[in-house]
C-alpha cells in the first residue's frame, strides 16, 4: 500500500508570506511534502493562495482543523482539503 498524500488548499495568504513560511506553519503538524504559493505568471506576485501537500492524512486533517480561519501575518487564512483540478478543454 502506497503513501497517500493529502493536498491542502490555503487561501487568503498575506502577500509577504513565503513558501518557507507556509511550510513551517504546516510542519508543526507533520511532514510536509511540498508548499507552493501560486504567483501571477506576468508580475511574479503572489495571487494570495497556495497548496500544501502532507504525507500523513491524520496530520493534514489536524492542520486543517487547527489552522482554518486563524490569523497569519494579519490575514485570516482559509484552509481546507483541495478539490481535484478540473480538466480544461
Amino acid at each position: 500500500m502506497g503513501v497517500s498524500i493529502l493536498n491542502i488548499y490555503v487561501g487568503n495568504i498575506a502577500w509577504g508570506m513565503t513558501e518557507e513560511d507556509l511550510e513551517a506553519l504546516f510542519a508543526e503538524f507533520g511532514s510536509v511534502t511540498s508548499a507552493n504559493i501560486i504567483t501571477d505568471k506576468y508580475s511574479g506576485r503572489s495571487r494570495g493562495f497556495g497548496f500544501v501537500e502532507m504525507e500523513d492524512d491524520a496530520a493534514a486533517e489536524a492542520a486543517i482543523e487547527a489552522l482554518n480561519e486563524t490569523e497569519q501575518s494579519g490575514r485570516a487564512i482559509r484552509v481546507n482539503q483541495a478539490k481535484p483540478r478540473e480538466d480544461r478543454d
